[in-house]
C-alpha cells in the first residue's frame, strides 16, 4: 500500500466568485493529486455543514479560512503517514469531526480530503477514476441539462428554479450536441422576442417571463426548431425547489402569484406532465413535507421521476425514512451534502437496492473539478445534472464525459 506524505489546502474562488476549498495531497513516489469542492445556493436544511468564517469584512462572511485551517492543521496531523484506504480515512474524518452534520471540520473540508484520497487511489492503481471506482458495471449517464434558470439561480421572477432538457439520443457525444443545438436555438428565440439572453448561476438563460408555462412553451419551440422531437428525442425535467416559495405560516405555496395547497400543487404538476413531455420533477414540495411527497408519488410515481434533493440531502438515514413511507422514487446525489465519498456510495447503494433511480449532481456554485463525471460513469447512476451548455465549470463536466466515452470506445489510445 502507498502512504500519504503531504496535504495542503488553499482558499480559491468558485463560479460565483465566492471562496471555496482547493486541496492537494501528496503520496509516495511524489505523486500529487488535487480536488476542489462546490457550493450550493438552494440548500437543504439538513445538509452537512459547509463551514464559512462569518467574518463580515472579508468576502461578506463567506471566507473558508477556518475550513482550510482544519485541513492543514487538524486533518493533516492525523493522516500523514497513513496508508491510502478510502473507507478508513473517510471514517477517520467522520470521527475527527464528531458531529452529526460535519459542523466542526466542515463538509467542505472533509470532502476535499476524501476526493483527494479517491484520486490518489486511482493514480497508484494506474487507472482513471471511473475505472478504479467501478465494480465492473459502468454506463454513460443521460444528462439533464439546465437551459433556463429561475428561482434562487436567477433574478427574473420565475419561481421554478430549473427547466432542464433530457436528450435521450444514443451517445454522450450526440446528447451533448443535441443539448448545445437546442440551447443556442433557445437563445435565438429569446433574442427575437426581445427577451434577455443573460445567464443564471448554472448557465441557463434567465429571461423575465410571466409563467412557467411560457418557459416550457419556449423550450418546446427550441427543441422543434433544432430538429428534434419533444417526447421522443428530448424530454423535459423541472427542479421546482418548492421550499423557496412555501409559506410556512399558512401551509401554502405562492407560485406565479397564485396560492395553492398540496392538492393544488399536485393538480398543477399533473397538468404540466399531461401538456409537456416532462419526465422528472424535483423537490415539488417543502423539504420537510414527506407526506406530500408520498401522496404525489402514489399519484404520479408510475409516470415520472419524483426526485428528492432537499428531502434526502444524500443522507442514507433520511432516504431510509422516505423508502419506508414510499415518498419519491429518485434521489439526487451531491457529494458535498454528505461530506465523504464513502457515505455517498452507501447512499447510492441503498437507493439502488430500494429501486430508487439515482442522479449525480453538481452545485450551483461550481469549480472546474470534473470528478462527478467519473462518479456518474463508475457508479452507474444512470443520470447526471451538471448545468447548461455554457460556462466553463459546466462544460468541463460534459467534455470529461465525452473523453470517457472515447476511451471506452477505444478512440483515444496513444501510439
Amino acid at each position: 500500500m502507498t502512504k500519504i506524505t503531504g496535504l495542503c489546502a488553499h482558499e480559491i474562488l468558485d463560479s460565483r466568485g465566492n471562496p471555496t476549498i482547493y486541496c492537494e495531497m501528496q503520496i509516495e513516489n511524489n505523486i500529487l493529486v488535487s480536488a476542489s469542492v462546490p457550493s450550493g445556493a438552494s440548500t437543504g436544511k439538513r445538509e452537512a455543514l459547509e463551514l464559512r468564517d462569518g467574518v463580515q469584512n472579508r468576502y461578506d462572511g463567506k471566507g473558508v479560512k477556518k475550513a482550510v485551517a482544519n485541513i492543514n492543521e487538524i486533518i493533516k496531523s492525523r493522516i500523514l503517514g497513513l496508508e491510502l484506504d478510502q473507507s478508513a480515512i473517510d471514517n477517520l474524518l467522520i470521527e475527527l469531526d464528531g458531529t452529526k452534520n460535519k459542523s466542526f471540520l466542515g463538509a467542505n473540508a472533509t470532502l476535499a480530503v476524501s476526493l483527494c484520497v479517491l484520486k490518489a487511489l486511482a493514480k497508484v492503481n494506474d487507472k482513471e477514476i471511473y475505472e478504479y471506482l467501478s465494480n465492473g458495471r459502468i454506463s454513460m449517464p443521460i444528462a439533464m441539462m439546465n437551459i433556463l434558470n429561475g428561482g434562487m439561480h436567477a433574478s427574473n421572477g420565475v419561481d421554478i428554479q430549473e427547466f432542464m432538457i433530457i436528450p435521450t439520443v444514443k451517445t454522450i457525444h450526440e446528447r451533448v450536441r443535441c443539448g448545445s443545438e437546442i440551447f443556442h436555438k433557445l437563445g435565438a428565440i429569446l433574442k427575437k422576442k426581445g427577451l434577455s439572453t443573460g445567464l443564471g448561476d448554472e448557465g441557463g438563460y434567465a429571461p423575465k417571463l410571466v409563467s412557467s408555462t411560457e418557459a416550457l412553451d419556449l423550450i418546446v419551440e427550441a427543441i422543434k426548431k433544432a430538429g428534434y422531437i419533444p417526447g421522443k428525442d428530448v424530454f423535459i425535467a423541472l427542479d421546482v425547489a418548492a421550499s423557496t416559495f412555501y409559506d410556512e405560516d399558512n401551509g401554502t405555496y405562492k407560485l406565479e402569484s397564485t396560492r395553492m395547497n398540496v392538492d393544488g400543487m399536485i393538480s398543477f404538476y399533473k397538468y404540466l406532465t399531461e401538456k409537456y413531455p416532462i419526465i422528472s420533477i424535483e423537490d415539488p414540495f417543502d423539504e420537510s413535507d414527506l407526506d406530500a411527497l408520498a401522496k404525489m408519488t402514489s399519484m404520479l410515481g408510475d409516470k415520472i421521476m419524483i426526485v428528492g434533493d432537499d428531502y434526502f440531502v444524500t443522507n442514507k438515514e433520511y432516504l431510509k425514512e422516505a423508502i419506508e413511507r414510499k415518498a419519491g422514487n429518485t434521489i439526487l446525489i451531491k457529494p458535498n451534502q454528505i461530506g465523504t465519498v464513502t457515505e455517498m456510495i452507501e447512499t447510492i447503494k441503498l437507493a439502488k437496492e430500494s429501486d430508487y433511480k439515482t442522479i449525480i449532481s453538481h452545485r450551483s456554485a461550481e469549480t472546474v473539478d470534473t470528478t462527478i463525471a467519473d462518479l456518474a460513469v463508475a457508479l452507474d447512476t444512470g443520470l447526471i445534472k451538471t448545468g447548461s451548455l455554457s460556462r466553463g465549470e459546466r462544460i468541463e463536466k460534459y467534455n470529461r464525459l465525452m473523453l470517457i466515452e472515447d476511451k471506452l470506445c477505444g478512440k483515444s489510445e496513444l501510439g
